[in-house]
C-alpha cells in the first residue's frame, strides 16, 4: 500500500541495482536509528615497533618455514609460502572425481575443475609499523609500480588466465600479520566475480555499440557521478578526485562506507598507467585511506583489490576497465561491524546507511592522518 507521504531516499527502504553485477542491494536507511547490543569487536592495538624480530615480513627475518627475507628498503615481494594454488599438480580426471561425487556421477550435478596458478606476498614497507594510509605518496607509486610489474610479468605467463592484486587490512579482516603488505593469487581461470563484471562490461557495450563504438560501462558511470556530484550534496557519491581517478561510494554499495577508485579515461589495466597516472592513484588511495581511519581514529579495516583486464592480452581486454573495490566491514564506530548475515545470506544483501550519507561522512574528513594532526 503507498502512503501520501513522500518518498526519501533517508528514511524509505528501497532496492538499488549494481550494473556491475546485476544484482540488487536493500537499503533501509530507518534502520540506523535502532540500538545496539549485539557483538562489539575489541580494539585493535595501534602502537607497534617499526621493526619486529618475530615478524615474518620484516626485512631479514626468516618465515616459518625456514626462508629468510631480504634486507629490503622499499617494496618486496616473494612467493607465498602457503599459497592457495600451485603451479603443478595432477589434473583431476573422471576417475579422481569418482572418489568424491561415486561412480558414473552426473556431470550436470558434479562439476570439477584442476585449478594450477601461484601466489605471492608484497610488502609494501620495510616500516612494520605503518599502513598504506600513512606511507607518503611516492612510496605508494612504488607499490603500484611494483603491481605494474607483477601483472605484466604473469599475464607473459601462459598458464596464466587471471591475476588478482588485493590486500586485507587488519585482523578483523582475516590479515594474519599486521606488517604493511598484499598479496597476488594467480589463476589459470577467471573467477567467479570478476567474470559477473565482464559479462556486464560486455553486455552495456554490446547494447550501446552501434551509436557509441567505445561504450563502457564504468566510463558512462564516471561521467554520471561527476554530474551528479556538481548537482548538489544529495546526489553527491564522490569522495575525493584528481585528473586521472575519483573515489567514490557506489549508488549500489553494501557494506557501510564501501568505495570504489575508478580511472577516468579508459584503461584496461594497471600495465597501462603513465608515471602521471601511477601517481595520482598513488595520491588518492594515500587520500581515501587517510580518511578511512580519519573516521573512527583507528587503523581501519578493509579488503581491497584490483579489478582489470584478466591478463593484459586476455581477449575480453578491450571492454575491462581498471577500477580498485575497498569492502570494510565497520559500521557504527571502531569495535561495531557490520555482518552479511540471515537475509543477506538467504536472499540479498542489506544496508542501513545511504550511499549518499557515507560519501558525505568521509568527504567532510581531513586528508591528514589522525596521527599527524
Amino acid at each position: 500500500m503507498s502512503s501520501s507521504e513522500e518518498f526519501s531516499f533517508s528514511d524509505h527502504s528501497h532496492r538499488r541495482f549494481n550494473p556491475l553485477t546485476d544484482s540488487w542491494v536493500l537499503c533501509s536507511p530507518h534502520r540506523a536509528k535502532r540500538p545496539w547490543l549485539g557483538q562489539v569487536e575489541e580494539a585493535s592495538a595501534d602502537q607497534r615497533p617499526s621493526y619486529d624480530p618475530k615478524c615474518y615480513l620484516c626485512p631479514g627475518n626468516k618465515r616459518a618455514t625456514g626462508a629468510q627475507n631480504e634486507k629490503y628498503a622499499s617494496t618486496y615481494v616473494f612467493p607465498n609460502d602457503y599459497a592457495a594454488v600451485h603451479a603443478e599438480q595432477p589434473d583431476c580426471d573422471t576417475a579422481a572425481l569418482a572418489q568424491v561425487a561415486g561412480q558414473n556421477a552426473s556431470s550436470e550435478l558434479f562439476r570439477v575443475e584442476s585449478t594450477r596458478g601461484q601466489c605471492s606476498v608484497v610488502c609494501f614497507s620495510p616500516r612494520h609499523d605503518l599502513t598504506l594510509p600513512e606511507l607518503t605518496p611516492s612510496e605508494i607509486s612504488q607499490v603500484v609500480r611494483t603491481w605494474q610489474a607483477i601483472y605484466s610479468d604473469l599475464s607473459d605467463d601462459p598458464a596464466i588466465g587471471y591475476v588478482q592484486l588485493f590486500e586485507n587490512k587488519g585482523a578483523m579482516m582475516g590479515c594474519s600479520n599486521p606488517h604493511p603488505h598484499g598479496q597476488v593469487w594467480a589463476l589459470s581461470e577467471v573467477p567467479s566475480e570478476p567474470a559477473l563484471e565482464i559479462a556486464a562490461l560486455k553486455k552495456f557495450h554490446a547494447k550501446h555499440a552501434a551509436k557509441d563504438p567505445h561504450a563502457c560501462l564504468l566510463c558512462s558511470y564516471v561521467k554520471a557521478e561527476e554530474t551528479n556530484a556538481a548537482a548538489g550534496e544529495s546526489t553527491n557519491r564522490v569522495v575525493l578526485q584528481n585528473d586521472s581517478f575519483m573515489a567514490l561510494v557506489p549508488f549500489w554499495a553494501v557494506w557501510p562506507f564501501e568505495t570504489m577508485i575508478v580511472a577516468k579515461s579508459h584503461i584496461s589495466n594497471i600495465k597501462q598507467l603513465d608515471d602521471k597516472q601511477v601517481t595520482h592513484l598513488a595520491e588518492i588511495m594515500q587520500g581515501l585511506t587517510c580518511r578511512y581511519d580519519n573516521l573512527f581514529q583507528c587503523s581501519f579495516p578493509y579488503s581491497m583489490g584490483l579489478h582489470q583486464s584478466p591478463t593484459a592480452a586476455h581477449p575480453d581486454a578491450d571492454c575491462c576497465h581498471l577500477h580498485l573495490h575497498f569492502y570494510p566491514p565497520l559500521l557504527r564506530n571502531s569495535t561495531v561491524r557490520k555482518f552479511l548475515v540471515g537475509f543477506e545470506m538467504m536472499a540479498e544483501p542489506q544496508r542501513d546507511l545511504t550511499a549518499e550519507q557515507a560519501a558525505a561522512r568521509l568527504r567532510a574528513l581531513s586528508s591528514i592522518h589522525y596521527k599527524c594532526s
